[in-house]
C-alpha cells in the first residue's frame, strides 16, 4: 500500500514517536510536514527525510497556538495544494497523584493533548471536506481507555480524544474524511521513569508507526482505536452491555442494585454506531419503539 503523493502533517515530530511516524510515512511515499515546538528539531527530521530521497518541510509552533497552526496550514497549501493526513501526536506529561496535582498542571495537559488536537483538526477540516478526502489520527492512550495511577490529567485528555474522534468520524464520513485513534506504548521521553528499563528496551517507537498505514491509507477504517506496542497490534472498543430493564417504580434504585449482575453482563454487548443508540435501546425497552425510531431519524 503506497501513500505516494499524499501530504501528511505530524505534530510533535521533532523526536520520539512523532519522528518515527514521520519517517515511516515518508518511506511510504508521503510528503511530510514536520511540526515541533523547536525549529531545530523539526529541521533535523525534515533533513533526514530529504536526504533519504523524500520531501519534507519543517514548521515550528505549538499546537495550542491557533495563529501558528493556521499559518502552518496556509504554508502547506501554498506549497503542495492539499492536506491528506493529520497525525495529532504532540503531547506532554505532568504526572502526579490527583491529590498532589495542581489544576494548572491538569489544565496544561488537557490543553496540549485535547485542545491542540482540536485546533489542528479544525485547521484542516474544511480543506479535507472540500477535497472529499482526509485521514485524521488522534493519539489516545491506555491511560485514558483504562486508567493509570498518577495520570488523571493525561488520562482525561486521552479519553476525551476518543470522544472527539467518534464525533468527527460521524461528521466527516460523507466527505471521505476518516478519523481514528492510535493508542501507542513506546519508549520515549514521556515514558522514561514510568516504565521499567527492561520494558523500554522492547518498546521501540518504530514498532508502533506501522499501524499508521492501516489508519491513513485508501482503505482506512473510521472510528477505530488501534493499540500498538512492541510490534503487537489490537483493537479497543467502547461497548454497551445488553442491560436490564427496571422501569419507573419507587424501588428502581434498589432494583438496579439487585440486578447489577444483569446490568453488567457483557454477553451480547455491542459497539454502538452512534451515541443515540443508547437512547434508542432504552426507549425500545420501555416500549416506545416509535420514539426510538424517531431519534434515529
Amino acid at each position: 500500500m503506497s501513500l505516494k503523493g499524499r501530504i501528511a502533517i505530524v505534530t510533535g515530530s521533532g523526536g520520539g514517536l512523532g519522528r518515527e511516524h514521520a519517517l515511516f510515512l515518508a518511506r511510504q511515499g508521503a510528503k511530510l510536514v514536520i511540526n515541533d515546538l523547536g525549529l531545530e528539531a523539526a529541521e533535523r527530521v525534515a533533513t533526514e527525510i530529504v536526504t533519504a530521497g523524500g520531501e519534507a518541510m519543517a514548521v515550528a509552533g505549538s499546537v495550542t497556538d491557533e495563529a501558528a497552526i493556521a499559518a502552518m496550514v496556509a504554508g502547506v497549501m501554498a506549497r503542495w495544494g492539499r492536506i491528506d493526513i493529520l497525525v495529532n501526536n504532540a503531547g506532554i506529561l505532568r504526572d502526579k497523584s490527583f491529590a498532589k496535582m495542581s489544576i494548572d498542571d491538569f489544565r496544561l495537559v488537557v490543553d496540549v493533548h485535547l485542545m491542540g488536537a482540536a485546533i489542528c483538526s479544525k485547521a484542516v477540516w474544511e480543506i479535507m471536506r472540500e477535497q472529499r478526502y482526509g485521514r485524521i489520527v488522534m493519539t489516545t492512550s491506555s491511560s485514558g481507555l483504562y486508567g493509570n495511577f498518577g495520570q488523571a490529567n493525561y488520562g482525561a485528555a486521552k479519553m476525551a480524544l476518543v470522544g472527539l474522534m467518534q464525533t468527527l468520524a460521524i461528521e466527516g464520513e460523507k466527505y471521505g474524511v476518516r478519523v481514528n485513534c492510535l493508542a501507542p506504548t513506546a519508549a520515549t521521553q514521556m515514558t522514561h521513569g514510568v516504565l521499567a528499563d527492561e520494558s523500554l528496551e522492547l518498546l521501540d517507537p518504530a514498532l508502533v508507526s506501522p499501524g499508521l498505514l492501516a489508519l491513513v491509507g485508501e482503505d482506512a477504517p473510521t472510528r477505530a482505536i488501534l493499540c500498538a506496542g512492541a510490534g503487537h497490534f489490537a483493537r479497543a472498543s467502547v461497548t454497551l452491555s445488553d442491560g436490564y430493564y427496571v422501569g419507573a417504580g419507587d424501588d428502581a434504585g434498589e432494583q438496579v442494585v439487585a440486578h447489577w449482575r444483569e446490568v453488567s453482563d457483557r454477553t451480547g454487548e455491542i459497539v454502538p454506531d452512534y451515541g443515540f443508540m443508547q437512547a434508542e435501546r432504552e426507549l425500545a425497552n420501555a416500549g416506545l419503539v416509535s420514539e426510538a425510531v424517531a431519534i434515529r431519524g
